[in-house]
């Protein structure tokens, strides 16, 4: 790892020109590896705030469902088709906020992991591809986690702004899509898993939820 970057990466400058030092010292530029943990921190937490939404939709969902075999029961075939379809819109909620949670648990998992060099653009600009497309899936029913994902995604694309000024390394946008589409397809195989596990089926006459639709990148 060079000099230069272990200084950019950590807060160390004091071998620094002395005029560097004293526009930095007007201004200095933040640290890399502090703003990152930040970065996880962020996200970490907006992956708590999706399982608190997951335990509300789980909730909503038994409580519909127990008004579909209710209404199944009693031969109440209008009402547990309405009950249906409503709670396949919950359930394709569901999907997404599971989706998005995986998906999120996998990015800081690898920013936990940034510690060299070639690992700041490499893995954080997938990452980013990822925080784009987990907001497109939750924007239209949580605004707050869209901003919050946002300024995320912003901050790591500052983070590799100065990373590649610092070290010369470009971007591999290629590679970056294949990486974060893969993070994001591991993700959707595991939560459609964890779904059926943990939902009831519908009784095989009524509509069951659609599948939610692939988030790109």
């Amino acid at each position: 790892m060079s000099e230069r970057f272990v200084k950019r990466w950590e807060g160390k400058h004091a071998d620094q020109p002395l005029t560097t030092r004293i526009k930095e010292t007007v201004r200095p530029p933040p640290p890399l590896k502090p703003r990152l943990d930040m970065a996880v921190r962020r996200i970490e937490l907006q992956i708590h705030k999706l399982d608190q939404a997951s335990e509300r939709f789980s909730q909503r969902d038994k409580s519909i469902f127990a008004k579909i075999v209710d209404a199944y029961t009693k031969h109440d075939m209008e009402h547990a088709k309405v009950f249906a379809n409503e709670l396949a819109e919950i359930r394709k909620m569901e999907k997404i906020i599971m989706n998005a949670r995986l998906a999120l648990e996998q990015v800081a998992l690898r920013l936990r992991t940034v510690t060299e060099l070639g690992d700041v653009i490499t893995t954080l600009a997938p990452a980013v591809g990822v925080l784009k497309s987990v907001r497109a899936g939750l924007s239209s029913f949580m605004p707050e986690a869209d901003s919050e994902l946002g300024e995320i995604g912003d901050m790591l694309s500052g983070i590799i702004m100065e990373a590649g000024q610092t070290t010369g390394l470009t971007i591999n946008f290629e590679t970056a899509n294949e990486d974060a589409q893969k993070i994001l397809t591991e993700a959707a195989a595991v939560a459609e898993q964890k779904i059926k596990e943990k939902l009831p089926e519908l009784p095989a006459i009524l509509p069951t939820p659609p599948s939610p639709e692939k988030i790109q990148t």
